[in-house]
């Protein structure tokens, strides 16, 4: 099994700074920078489930807040934030940068994983870094909100939805079709839109995995 090497940092992105967490396997074969949905953070314990599978894979993970402190606070009473997905696009360019800077992963390829409102600013950001993004999974999420994007994100795209989310499936199948890059739609049965049922999470963990595998040449 190989071995990891892990670090909390802080990332400078525009006047704010966010904090996360960096996993590098040995020998890893690209990294993976997760973009959570409202509500959600680098704790996340469903973004922290799939990030062990994938480092158990060989491929580093990237887990950061995409909002400080202090507008998570503001956000909990405002609802401010959770759906400026352009701030939160913005976020995932500059810590997507940042990465690049870092000498561990210079020369890696990158991946996004988006969950919820966080798929929506993981394709504006593919859209935005075409050479540095090299492919993209949604998790139960909402592509629809990055709609003036879709048609410019050349990143392959995965798509995972529970079965039991019929509202998601429907707008998941709406931005597909506006999407002119690699695309594949996976619909888990027996899955509500967080994935809590018993293996489900398990499943998207797995199948996630073997995307990006596939995709990081």
């Amino acid at each position: 099994m190989s071995m990891l090497k892990q670090a909390s940092i802080k990332i400078a992105i525009d006047n704010v700074i966010v904090e996360g967490e960096l996993t590098i396997p040995d020998l890893p074969v690209g990294i993976v920078i997760f973009a959570h949905g409202s509500g959600s953070g680098r704790f996340s314990p469903r973004n922290q489930f799939v990030a062990k599978t994938l480092n158990n894979k060989c491929i580093g993970t990237l887990l950061f807040d995409l909002l400080t402190s202090e507008e998570e606070q503001e956000d909990l009473m405002t609802a401010e934030y959770r759906f400026n997905i352009s701030l939160l696009a913005e976020r995932l360019v500059g810590a997507t940068e940042w990465l690049r800077r870092q000498k561990e992963a210079s020369k890696l390829e990158f991946g996004y994983f988006g969950a919820s409102t966080g798929a929506a600013a993981a394709l504006i950001a593919a859209a935005k870094l075409p050479k540095e993004i090299s492919t993209v999974v949604s998790r139960g999420g909402r592509p629809d909100l990055a709609e003036q994007y879709l048609e410019h994100v050349i990143a392959p795209t995965l798509l995972l939805v529970g079965g039991w989310d019929g509202e998601v499936i429907e707008l998941n199948k709406e931005a597909m079709a506006q999407m002119r890059t690699e695309k594949k739609l996976v619909i888990i049965p027996g899955a509500t839109h967080l994935f809590e049922e018993a293996g489900k999470l398990e499943e998207v963990a797995k199948i996630s995995a073997e995307w990006f595998l596939q995709h990081f040449k």
